[in-house]
């Protein structure tokens, strides 16, 4: 992770300071690979070091942050949050097919089952850091920001447990012990939706009044910003006005988005869709994470790529997001005026889908995709063939093609994973203005700067829609714009429509080839696809229950 260069040293001290066996044996040994928490507090550079560190986590499974620890989110690692929703599914399982079918349980959590143990033990490292900052000598001005920084951190620590579980314990400024009294009700008392995002939203205002507008210097890269506080804040707030939710209001959240469009700070990258994904400093980016070529994870193109490329499939998009691509007239291609042909079913598609997806016949590395039966090499006969896609397609999402696939391990992988940008803000302004006020002239003006694009150019919405036909433009808009950017499986839950979406079955492409001609087949490429009720929230790990002896409420359901 890009962002100071003493990281490797501090990882060891963010576990020191959370467990017991840190401390000195009977035999009085003075460990030497980790720092004290006395050696933090004595010295300001290692303390802010340690407050860099927050901005990452500890692995916790198997295949999560392999080699370099996991940040907020799990991209780069193997399945993508991608592959638990309608835009694709993993090609291996890596323990996503069952969140797909509607299996989670308490005691099976597959990829899900993290959220809980990380946030929380984020947010102790944090409120151990806040504990204790004033007894570290340093300039008021360093500290201000250091404390900003912290409680962006627990902030978004606490949008991950909101979002997945709903009302969670609010444990405020406290640092938990081990020996700490489990008979204490505070531990585990679960605090209502609203007065978790009332916290969260009043952590971010504290926090963007002492961050930076700008980072200032690559030191500083991939840090928290006033920008990255309030975009943070209006995401928490479009939430919390969302049907799920329904405990907020939707023009807050329309204000909250605006402020930071106000800030004059963020613009639409135009250097093409593609490109934005892989370059780390365009004036869209407003939080990221950012990688270094020598901190080794699992590369992108090598997780993602054709079998016949010898990469190892990993996350395939599903036909169920390839049908929604509009044609770049901006008609769905269920529209028999739209030009859509099934016998050329990706000509003349929204360029966005070029940038996202690849296809039987994409142009890919100076060659073709070759998906196609019999004989093509990115299908089931072709080499590497247990890594061939199961619904026809391959992600070309965020792939940079000057990186190599094949032994990637020291020289690629320096793309950064964006978690927020301004699309997603300009994004959140139109969906709560519509809702506050209906179509607007500033809800146009947001949805068609992100059509217009460079390199996008899809042509504006049309003039008169009504507040329903614009709220459905706005979330197609949403899908195909941030598709792979962990929003959908909030999304389609914030908006109570996954008894819907996530009850159809996950399709893909058969693609068979006689002579010149293809022959394109929708097909079932994950059997099984199920969604209930109560899988709107994550359940609580079993684990999580029984150390509370109990006391910890399960979400309903489960």
């Amino acid at each position: 992770m890009k962002i100071q260069t003493r990281l490797s040293i501090l990882t060891a001290a963010a576990t020191c300071l959370l467990m017991t066996a840190c401390k000195k044996d009977y035999l009085d040994i003075t460990p030497t690979d980790r720092l004290s928490d006395a050696s933090i507090l004595a010295d300001s550079s290692l303390f802010q070091d340690y407050v860099i560190n927050r901005y990452m986590g500890v692995r916790l499974t198997e295949k999560e942050g392999e080699g370099s620890p996991p940040g907020f989110g799990r991209g780069f690692e193997y399945a993508m949050w991608s592959s638990v929703t309608d835009e694709s599914i993993y090609n291996n399982d890596d323990n996503t097919w069952l969140i797909q079918r509607g299996q989670l349980a308490p005691e099976n959590t597959g990829i899900a089952g993290t959220f809980w143990g990380r946030s929380y033990r984020s947010i102790r490292e944090c409120n151990w850091a806040l504990q204790n900052i004033q007894q570290v000598a340093m300039s008021d001005e360093r500290r201000n920001r250091l404390i900003g920084e912290l409680e962006f951190i627990r902030a978004f620590r606490y949008q991950d447990l909101i979002r997945n579980y709903g009302g969670v314990v609010l444990v405020g400024d406290r640092v938990t012990e081990i020996a700490d009294d489990l008979t204490d009700p505070a531990l585990f008392t679960r605090s209502s939706l609203k007065d978790c995002i009332d916290y969260a939203v009043s952590q971010l205002d504290d926090a963007a009044q002492k961050l930076p507008l700008d980072n200032g210097s690559d030191w500083a890269l991939g840090r928290a910003t006033k920008g990255a506080a309030m975009a943070l804040k209006a995401r928490l707030l479009l939430y919390a006005a969302s049907p799920l939710y329904n405990v907020g209001s939707w023009s807050d959240a329309a204000a909250a988005a605006k402020a930071v469009m106000d800030l004059g700070k963020y613009s639409l990258y135009q250097g093409g869709y593609d490109q934005l994904f892989l370059n780390q400093d365009n004036p869209e980016i407003i939080f990221e994470r950012l990688y270094t070529i020598n901190a080794r994870h699992v590369c992108l193109e090598i997780a993602n790529a054709p079998n016949g490329y010898d990469g190892w499939g990993g996350n395939v998009p599903l036909q169920n997001l390839v049908d929604d691509y509009e044609m770049d007239n901006g008609k769905s291609i269920e529209d028999p005026t739209s030009g859509y042909d099934s016998a050329q079913p990706y000509l003349n598609r929204d360029p966005r889908f070029y940038a996202t997806i690849l296809y039987n016949e994409a142009p890919y590395r100076s060659s073709t995709v070759e998906s196609y039966l019999p004989l093509g090499k990115d299908s089931k006969d072709g080499p590497s063939n247990w890594n061939t896609s199961k619904t026809g397609y391959y992600l070309k999402k965020f792939m940079n093609d000057n990186y190599p696939i094949d032994n990637p391990w020291s020289v690629a992988g320096n793309q950064p994973w964006i978690y927020i940008r301004y699309a997603e803000v300009l994004l959140n302004y139109a969906e709560a203005q519509n809702e506050a006020v209906g179509p607007d002239a500033t809800v146009y003006a947001a949805i068609n700067s992100i059509r217009a694009r460079s390199s996008v150019g899809m042509p504006p919405l049309p003039n008169g829609m009504s507040q329903a036909a614009m709220r459905e433009a706005i979330r197609k808009e949403r899908r195909i714009e941030l598709a792979f950017e962990e929003h959908r499986f909030y999304d389609v839950r914030r908006w109570k429509i996954a008894d819907v979406t996530e009850n159809v079955p996950a399709y893909g492409i058969t693609v068979t080839k006689t002579g010149n001609t293809y022959k394109y087949t929708k097909m079932i490429a994950l059997d099984g696809r199920q969604f209930s009720e109560k899988n709107y929230w994550l359940p609580i790990p079993r684990a999580e229950i029984q150390a509370s002896n109990n006391q910890l409420q399960q979400n309903p359901g489960y």
